[in-house]
């Protein structure tokens, strides 16, 4: 988790540095949504096999000694999807003015902008390939237990896009920053994971064997992941559809989602670390340990999302302004895209389980299940983003994804208990409410502070910050221990145990 956040960090870096160069200018929301269509392309054809179905095939392969015939799998499975994948970008590249006409429909109030969305989309597509095979040779690393490097491309790609901005924009305009992404995507989730798994032991050779059984178990584990649609992955798209259509909105809702990504990296690295670990548990005649397992996360990284919920909705404009106020974005953007964070914020809890509920179903190989519930969710969805958006304009989007990632979660959870995988009485009920009333206490003292401390100097909210931290973390653990809670001293001695010798 700590190497994730690390990674998230740079993330906010770039973050910030597209924000200070673009602002929330039409430049800006053409590159925000560009990336929209090779996200998608990505999702409905390789549909999650790198970090999910792939882990799982090669958790079970490696445990059962079969290395060998695990690698020739995934060198069947990388050469057919490389296939798939590089042909579907040859037609998306044709199709790209299409897809923004009529998925970012609100751009064709602004030719120009519409324009500039299309080429950076072509520019951005081929990455997709990198993605391909930096994450298939990821999860080899994963299934043997290695994660160290699963935090270090992230920071290799996001500075691919910082250092195609500082070398090349006053030449290519926005356009070095869609250049910088395609290098970063090659040296960093692709190159670094290729050399890793090959020290690791695998060998890829361009295989096409149609009888592969490893690729027909792979396509009957994937194709439900590519024919579905998660509200986890559709959220932002559903978003750009409505937002496209004021000036500025697609900017401000990706930036606060970006920022909002931060801690929800916890869950996200919670859940993908959880993944091979669960995956061996269930394969066990006894499934109690499983259940045990998947709860005890739950519960854990619920307990510290709600603490952190409170201060995040304290302080999200003193935060949202000391790091992207600068360049091109003003004071009045901070406050707009305060607004969205704190509301984005409100949901952290809801998306930090639902990562680690979804791999319990993909540790089990079960794939379906979850594709035909989050279809529905995300179906069952779009009235209430349209309707709130209408009613609320850009604010109503944020209200709509708290809502609907509320029900994705309690469907999965609900899901796994009614078949008997994870029990929803196995939760830490007593620990959730001890830190609902921490959270509650330390938004409250945090909001006063943060009344009484308005200024707009960018040093004093940064003192404001730290300071909120210090009182955040103070309250946090009195008020847990005040109630009783295990969670701090669980914590510490965790963090601070040694291993045996």
């Amino acid at each position: 988790m700590a190497s994730v956040m690390a990674s998230r960090l740079i993330g906010l870096v770039k973050t910030k540095y597209i924000a200070w160069l673009l602002g929330r200018t039409a430049a800006a929301d053409a590159f925000n949504a560009a990336f929209q269509l090779p996200d998608m392309l990505s999702y409905f054809l390789i549909g999650g096999a790198a970090s999910i179905t792939f882990v799982t095939m090669l958790t079970r392969y490696h445990d059962q000694d079969r290395d060998r015939e695990g690698e020739r799998a995934m060198s069947v499975i990388l050469t057919t999807m490389g296939l798939v994948l590089g042909a579907a970008i040859v037609v998306a590249e044709f199709l790209a003015p299409l897809y923004v006409r009529v998925l970012l429909h609100g751009f064709e109030h602004d030719p120009a902008k519409a324009a500039l969305c299309v080429q950076l989309t072509r520019i951005l597509l081929p990455a997709q390939l990198f993605f391909l095979g930096g994450g298939v040779f990821a999860a080899v690393l994963m299934a043997r237990k290695q994660f160290t490097i699963q935090a270090i491309t992230p920071l290799v790609y996001n500075c691919g896009i910082i250092f195609g901005g500082v070398l090349l924009y006053r030449r290519y305009g926005v356009s070095a920053l869609a250049v910088g992404a395609v290098a970063g995507a090659f040296l960093g989730p692709f190159l670094l994971n290729a050399i890793w798994a090959h020290r690791a032991g695998m060998r890829f050779r361009p295989i096409l064997e149609w009888s592969n059984p490893g690729l027909r178990e792979w396509v009957g584990m994937s194709v439900p992941l590519m024919l579905g649609v998660s509200l986890v992955s559709a959220d932002n798209w559903i978003i750009n559809f409505f937002a496209s259509q004021t000036g500025g909105a697609v900017s401000l809702l990706t930036y606060a989602k970006q920022l909002f990504n931060v801690p929800v990296a916890l869950g996200q690295a919670a859940g993908a670390a959880s993944l091979p670990f669960l995956a061996s548990l269930f394969v066990k005649p006894d499934r109690v340990p499983f259940s045990r397992t998947v709860n005890a996360a739950v519960s854990k990284i619920l307990a510290f999302s709600i603490l952190l919920t409170g201060y995040l909705i304290a302080m999200a404009y003193p935060a949202v302004d000391v790091v992207f106020r600068g360049g091109k974005f003003h004071r009045a953007d901070s406050g707009t895209m305060a607004l969205y964070f704190a509301v984005f914020a409100i949901s952290l809890c809801l998306w930090s389980a639902q990562a680690i509920y979804a791999r319990a179903f993909y540790a089990a190989g079960n794939t379906l299940t979850p594709m035909i519930a989050g279809t529905i969710v995300t179906a069952c969805s779009l009235p209430i983003y349209w309707s709130l958006y209408h009613g609320f304009g850009p604010a109503g989007l944020a209200v709509a994804s708290d809502i609907g990632i509320l029900i994705q979660t309690m469907t999965l959870a609900v899901l796994l208990h009614r078949r008997k995988m994870v029990s929803l009485a196995g939760l830490e009920y007593a620990e959730l409410g001890r830190s609902v009333l921490a959270g509650f206490v330390v938004y409250a003292a945090l909001d006063v502070l943060a009344h009484y401390s308005a200024s707009r100097s960018r040093i004093h909210e940064l003192v404001l910050l730290i300071v909120a931290s210090g009182i955040w973390l103070g309250l946090s653990a009195g008020m847990l221990k005040i109630t009783g809670s295990a969670l701090p001293s669980q914590f510490l001695s965790r963090f601070f145990r040694s291993e045996p010798a």
